[in-house]
């Protein structure tokens, strides 16, 4: 029986992106659609044949596969399949097949192709490529939340002036808010302590009610960087209160414009470059969760953001190391020290702990080693000094095992590389990541080439790589959702390093050590890859998506929690998302699992 117009008309009317069309345009797309009733088990459509159009399901259940078998997906009424293939060429990359008795609505593919070309929001649901960001990172466009100070010193409208003027000594701060509870009453400035109590000469004990600017004039959270120069500029006044509607929530200080428009990337490598010991260099990576905020802000892309925070560690690294050696005098024989993991993949984010090592000239004598023991010390404790905590598992230069000459160097990678064991696809996943940071560059150059071109060789070492490899599976729920965390501190929550960057990582690494290919950054080893037809154009393409938008999304999370006072973390809830955000996020965990699924089945090129 054909469905009845009225119920059609409601069910589109509250599904997106079609709730987003003008009645009349969506009353004509509906005539568009087609209805189909399947039967329980019954395919819909196959790997490879061309697609009818859009598919939306009204009634039943449909399973996703991808080009292995491997099951992506089991979808419900108001889901729709079959985009990727028909944003292409109009052939299908997945099977669909029904689970139970469904009625499709199906939407021809040249009508489907109309509606995102025409319609904004159906471009925006149904293409998932994120669209080019601008950067705008500069102090007129950014949000006044970016800029404020979240933690302003407030008082009762009845605490003496002297009260007052203590708390800002011991603050150093120029102001203090009046408030009551959450609302704001006034503020009170050194100029008014100046200026009416001392100049005035009214008692200490005078309420600082009596003294204050009542009713200031605020800003919100929503207004950006221009209306708070503009208000100063105009009213001559330094201090704007920022409130949601009477409620006190930040300040900003001409002082706090002058520190946004100083917190560069280049500011602070200039800092730590000079900085006399590891306690001034921690003051100054302190403001690194700053500078994430207002990269994220400004709409700087991800790999901006983690290169341009993996810089500054990296100058910590270099500043550690010449301290180190004015300390401890000149190095006994030529040395190399390299980082790993996030930091030697140029990724480091608001979380990063630190994976370092030494390579030391085969020359180095027994005696000679101690001067590097101290070194490593020195250089490590002052990273953890500067926020880089010590790596659990201590892949650390302080561990003798990661500091030593370069042949034995050469041995590690050949006796992981021979024999495969889990600890050694463990070992190896880390170091091929090695990147130098400071000493004698060409300790490495060597040793590099070798060990990929001699991985490369053996097919046993591969497919154990490649096993390792796809430990990480992204957060995938059967019923088109998310796999979340059970239990737990962050429960409910999907961890977006674990399993949703480390997986494209994994995957990077494997299409490199196949191609020998000698990027080390996650993004720059996809594109390479690429390039050399180790992926195909296609996934390339897809996976470099998927990336993106996961990458993005955890920075994104990273300066929200930075903003509401909390530490940044990798762990984000779903709740948190529209639907909008976490159908794409759920687009970008599918492509990695196809991905995943190709690599697994010795199909890497097809992907």
């Amino acid at each position: 029986m054909p469905l009845d117009r009225t119920a059609l008309d409601r069910f589109f009317a509250a599904l997106h992106p079609y709730d987003a069309l003008k009645p009349g345009t969506r009353a004509a797309l509906i005539a568009a659609f087609r209805e189909q009733a399947l039967p329980a088990h019954q395919p819909v459509y196959t790997l490879g044949d061309p697609l009818d159009g859009l598919y939306l399901i009204h009634s039943g259940r449909v399973e996703v596969r991808d080009r292995n078998g491997a099951q992506l997906s089991l979808l419900g009424p108001r889901n729709s399949f079959g985009e990727r293939g028909l944003m292409r060429d109009g052939i299908a990359v997945t099977s669909a097949r029904t689970t139970e008795d469904t009625v499709l609505l199906v939407l021809p593919r040249p009508a489907f192709l109309t509606l995102v070309e025409r319609e904004p929001a159906a471009a925006r649901f149904f293409d998932r490529q994120r669209p080019a960001r601008p950067h705008r990172s500069d102090l007129l466009t950014s949000r006044v939340e970016t800029l404020m100070a979240r933690d302003p010193l407030t008082c009762a409208p009845d605490a003496t002036v002297q009260a007052a003027a203590q708390a800002m000594s011991t603050r150093h701060v120029s102001s203090i808010c009046v408030t009551d509870g959450d609302t704001l009453k006034g503020i009170a400035t050194i100029r008014d302590l100046s200026g009416k109590v001392v100049g005035g000469g009214l008692p200490y004990d005078t309420p600082v009610a009596q003294v204050m600017t009542a009713d200031p004039i605020t800003l919100p959270p929503s207004a950006i960087g221009s209306d708070v120069l503009h208000m100063m500029m105009e009213r001559r006044i330094g201090h704007v209160p920022i409130c949601e509607g009477t409620r006190l929530v930040g300040m900003v200080t001409q002082t706090d414009l002058t520190s946004f428009q100083a917190t560069t990337s280049a500011e602070l490598v200039s800092e730590i470059a000079q900085a006399p010991d590891a306690a001034a260099m921690a003051r100054v990576t302190a403001r690194i969760p700053r500078l994430l905020v207002q990269l994220v802000a400004g709409g700087a892309r991800h790999e901006i953001v983690t290169r341009l925070i993996t810089d500054i560690s990296d100058t910590c690294t270099r500043r550690l190391l010449t301290l180190g050696e004015e300390a401890l005098g000149p190095a006994p024989v030529p040395y190399l020290w390299l980082a790993c993991g996030s930091q030697g993949r140029q990724e480091q984010t608001g979380v990063s702990d630190q994976d370092n090592c030494l390579i030391l000239d085969d020359a180095v004598t027994d005696e000679q080693r101690g001067w590097f023991a101290q070194l490593a010390e020195f250089v490590c404790t002052g990273l953890d000094t500067c926020g880089y905590v010590f790596c659990p598992g201590e892949m650390m230069a302080t561990n003798p095992r990661w500091c030593q000459p370069l042949e034995t160097w050469r041995g590690y990678f050949r006796s992981w590389i021979a024999r495969p064991s889990p600890e050694a696809q463990m070992l190896a996943s880390v170091m091929f990541d090695l990147r130098p940071i400071g000493g004698t560059l060409t300790l490495f150059d060597a040793l590099h080439e070798e060990t990929l071109a001699a991985a490369a060789k053996n097919s046993i070492f591969v497919a154990h790589m490649v096993s390792n490899g796809l430990k990480h599976q992204p957060p995938l729920g059967l019923w088109r959702g998310f796999a979340t965390i059970r239990s737990g501190e962050h429960r409910n929550s999907i961890d977006l390093k674990l399993n949703g960057v480390v997986p494209v990582v994994d995957l990077a690494r494997i299409y490199a050590l196949q191609g020998r290919l000698t990027p080390v950054n996650t993004r720059a080893r996809l594109e390479a890859a690429t390039a050399a037809g180790v992926l195909s154009a296609t996934g390339g393409r897809d996976l470099l998506d998927a990336y993106d938008l996961i990458a993005e999304t955890r920075l994104e999370h990273q300066a929200r929690r930075i903003k509401s006072g909390a530490r940044p973390d990798n762990y984000l809830m779903p709740s948190d998302l529209s639907d909008f955000e976490r159908s794409h996020l759920r687009d970008a965990f599918v492509v990695i699992k196809s991905l995943q699924s190709a690599l697994g089945h010795g199909k890497g090129m097809l992907g």
